[in-house]
């Protein structure tokens, strides 16, 4: 137990900090190094000073809309930094920011170009070898429709944290499907088409909308928890994040409305894609797949669906860790459940 006085010294030392510091939260990224660049492509090399980086080469997938920083929320609660600490070869691809000129570009764009240049460069900057990607929310979706799409990739193994499958499992969309079934499925259509996308501040507040309740008690949660740094940093970490958010390209979110949400296609283990045909069952590579226990946009059943479709992976294995869409990849409790998961798995493959 922590006495009444050194509680009231370590929160008056937060107020300090948040009022007069500029915050509590060590927010510097993770040193890296440019190493390619593309349309709607920056990779790179983290760096890891004195420490000597080794084995399988490790790539971070993003989803869209959300900042690359998914990984590097901050110091203390980086997944980058776990990584780079234990030793391991990390990449990172951050797709930047997305213009209205950007809104023609498809979901096809990511798994054709995007993704593989970056899969590739890494290998190639490794010697050649199979790369391990570890993906969040729809950059799973992506890592595993690349996969199986573009089986010569040298792709060791997948890991997918919070990639919803089955749209119909997320309760916070079913009030609007039958609004959606009314209007034949246009009920988005000529709001995307006319902003060229899902515009980055909607996006932030549709995210922050999915908390709503943590939001609403968030100042009282911050009063009661004043003495705790640790969980003052990671409130100001994720609205840093939520802050930066990205937009969605008006084609991308088109596919993603009509062929994810409204038909849901993915559930059943196939994507059309304008006449071409991806099924979840060429996914060849060992696979990892983490449901968040309390995410409300990607909630357990719609995860985990997934481990279904996966006819053909090598092995498939699921888990759960405690958190929220964010929280399940990089909140507090993430550093001793979804991160010591990923070590196992990645130590498994990589002896």
């Amino acid at each position: 137990m922590v006495s009444p006085p050194a509680r009231l010294a370590a929160a008056a030392a937060n107020v300090v900090g948040k009022v007069f510091q500029g915050g509590v939260a060590d927010l510097r990224p993770m040193p890296r190094v440019l190493i390619d660049q593309g349309p709607n492509r920056s990779l790179y090399r983290m760096t890891h000073g004195a420490a000597e980086a080794s084995g399988p080469p490790v790539l971070l997938v993003p989803p869209l809309a959300a900042p690359a920083l998914c990984f590097d929320l901050r110091r203390g609660c980086s997944l980058v930094e776990h990584l780079v600490d234990a030793g391991r070869r990390v990449y990172l691809v951050d797709y930047g920011m997305v213009a209205f000129s950007d809104r023609r570009l498809g979901i096809e764009h990511w798994i054709d170009e995007v993704l593989p240049r970056a899969i590739r460069k890494v290998s190639e900057d490794t010697g050649g070898q199979g790369v391990h990607l570890v993906s969040w929310s729809l950059g799973g979706i992506f890592a595993m429709l690349v996969n199986a799409d573009q089986p010569d990739l040298p792709i060791e193994s997948i890991t997918a944290i919070g990639s919803p499958v089955d749209f119909t499992a997320i309760p916070i969309v079913a009030p609007f499907r039958p609004l959606v079934d009314l209007t034949g499925g246009h009920l988005l259509t000529p709001v995307y088409r006319a902003f060229g996308g899902a515009p980055s501040y909607l996006v932030s507040r549709v995210f922050r909308a999915t908390g709503i309740s943590k939001e609403i008690t968030k100042p009282l949660a911050i009063l009661r928890n004043l003495d705790d740094r640790d969980y003052l940093a990671q409130i100001e970490a994720v609205d840093h994040f939520m802050d930066n958010m990205y937009a969605y390209p008006g084609r991308t979110f088109g596919q993603l409305y009509h062929r994810l949400f409204r038909t849901n296609d993915l559930a059943e283990g196939t994507v059309d894609l304008n006449g071409r045909k991806i099924a979840l069952s060429e996914v060849k590579t060992p696979m990892l797949v983490v449901a968040g226990e309390n995410d409300t946009i990607a909630p357990q059943a719609s995860v985990e669906r997934v481990v279904q479709l996966l006819d053909n992976a090598r092995s498939v294995t699921f888990r759960t860790a405690p958190g929220g869409h964010l929280g399940v990849l990089t909140g507090r409790r993430a550093r001793g459940t979804t991160w010591r998961y990923l070590d196992e798995f990645l130590d498994e493959r990589t002896g």
